[in-house]
């Protein structure tokens, strides 16, 4: 295990400002949390291969939610309703104790899709990183009767309402449409179910199960966060294996139920899914997601390594839907400043200084008078390499295009902007296997994993016409995360 720990801190994909696992496999945020003046990020994790199986939960924790720190592993698979994995869940303190609510997961036998029966449990600590599971667990033994599949029903986010906790679930019907069911308790310990707040009707529309149900109150609006599976394609929306986004509407907590508006992409890219969402000590919502997607190929895992997180999102609601922004606590990884200011472009062009591996790009681009105008990264012309953000300023499309982006994947995807005068404002986040493009000040965002080579360190701006770059400032990023010193090693 120290080898492959030590070969997957050395690869050079492994990213340096984002979380990942010290070594082998890593999916959904878990127990994302403010507590005694730090942020938690619990993650699902298996500690012995590269691969999902009999999951733990590690740990990370951080002061600021840049610089993170390596914990113990929280959670790990020991008693009989939780033999075969610690599936995701929440945190929540009361009375100066750290409570995470977890799914316990067993396997009945060798369908994993049909042969399983899940429970819901808690672990507490007085610290935050030492968790004792609770004597008497689980707290919810098993679905309610109805049509409520019995097996499928997982990943519990907790929160407080008044002098009551609310607890909202993933589930689906008997028949595999998506739906949430809704708990309440005055302990955490004794959980009353209210009912079904919220349920699909198409499994096709609306998905065949709702995981990672996340739902918290934003700028005077419920809103309902979740990562439905099976949700067919349509048009250049829900072409990912799974998809993550969120409801605005209004939780009735009297009749539990949950008056919502349409669904809505929280990402347009390819790797973003299981978001959770915690609000901290200054009362910002801010959002992690795993960033990666079932059944992709993940080159990493030749490495010993396997998956990754996006940086911190703050989310606010405006004009009727959700931005997301990077926090601007990001801003100290900052180093060296490239500046440019009205630089006109025809065809392609590179500008000095501006070239890298792990970088912020903020760029506002006036491509007016081009039918096609945006940035490429990653560049190697030698190999080929090349990860692609273009803007069409007469449809109102932005482009992400890494079907020559290196190892892994490849793929188009698009997202509709709003764009006045054909203006196009980019805040890129560059790191060794990522990008994370913010598009008009967090309208849209587009997220994916890249699998380059070292070499390709190029950027190329280009135009089919002419484009303005009104606005370009580029920072190398420090690395905040894998550092040696600060690490907690050990469970």
């Amino acid at each position: 295990m120290a080898a492959h720990r030590e070969r997957a801190a050395d690869d050079y994909w492994k990213l340096r400002y984002h979380v990942t696992p010290p070594m082998h496999w890593m999916n959904d945020p878990n127990g994302f949390c403010f507590y005694r003046g730090e942020y938690h990020l619990f993650y699902q994790y298996h500690p012995y291969s590269a691969y999902w199986d009999d999951i733990h939960w590690g740990h990370v924790k951080s002061a600021d939610l840049v610089f993170w720190t390596e914990m113990p592993i929280a959670l790990a698979p020991s008693e009989d309703y939780d033999r075969d994995g610690c599936f995701s869940g929440s945190a929540i303190e009361k009375d100066g104790l750290l409570f995470l609510m977890y799914t316990g997961n067993r396997w009945t036998g060798g369908n994993r899709d049909t042969d399983l029966e899940q429970a819901q449990c808690l672990a507490i600590s007085a610290d935050g990183i030492r968790f004792d599971k609770w004597s008497e667990n689980p707290v919810i033994r098993k679905a309610p009767d109805g049509d409520i599949h019995p097996y499928h029903f997982r990943d519990p986010k907790v929160w407080r309402h008044g002098d009551q906790f609310y607890c909202v679930l993933g589930s689906r019907t008997r028949e595999h449409v998506g739906q949430l069911l809704l708990y309440v308790s005055a302990d955490l310990m004794n959980w009353e179910f209210i009912g079904i707040p919220a349920q699909g009707s198409d499994p096709d529309r609306d998905g065949y199960m709702w995981e990672c149900p996340d739902l918290f109150r934003l700028d005077g609006q419920d809103v309902l966060v979740m990562s439905p599976q099976g949700v067919k394609p349509t048009g250049d929306k829900f072409l990912n294996l799974h998809q993550a986004g969120y409801m605005l509407g209004e939780l009735d907590y009297a009749s539990g139920k949950f008056q919502h508006g349409p669904f809505e992409m929280l990402d347009y890219g390819f790797d973003f899914y299981a978001p959770q969402t915690m609000e901290d000590g200054q009362g910002r919502r801010i959002m992690m997601a795993w960033m990666a997607m079932w059944e992709s190929s993940m080159p990493e895992r030749d490495r010993h390594w396997a998956g990754a997180m996006t940086l911190p999102r703050q989310l606010s609601l405006e004009e009727g839907q959700i931005r997301c922004r990077p926090i601007p606590e990001l801003e100290k990884l900052r180093g060296g400043l490239t500046a440019y200011d009205d630089i006109e472009v025809s065809g392609d062009v590179r500008l000095d200084g501006v070239f890298g591996d792990g970088y912020e790009l903020e760029l506002l681009i006036d491509a007016s008078g081009a039918a096609v105008a945006g940035v490429a990264l990653r560049v190697d012309e030698v190999a080929g390499e090349e990860t692609v953000i273009s803007f069409r300023p007469s449809e109102q499309t932005v482009t992400l295009n890494r079907e020559k982006s290196g190892s892994g994947p490849g793929g188009i995807r698009k997202a509709p902007v709003r764009s006045e005068d054909g203006l196009l404002q980019l805040r890129l986040f560059v790191d060794r296997s990522s990008v994370e493009a913010f598009l008009q000040d967090g309208e849209k965002t587009m997220t994916a994993r890249i699998y380059p080579g070292e070499r390709s360190t190029g950027i190329r701006f280009f135009a089919e016409g002419t484009m303005k770059i009104v606005r370009l400032r580029k920072w190398d990023l420090q690395r905040s995360v894998g550092a040696a010193e600060g690490v907690v090693h050990g469970e």
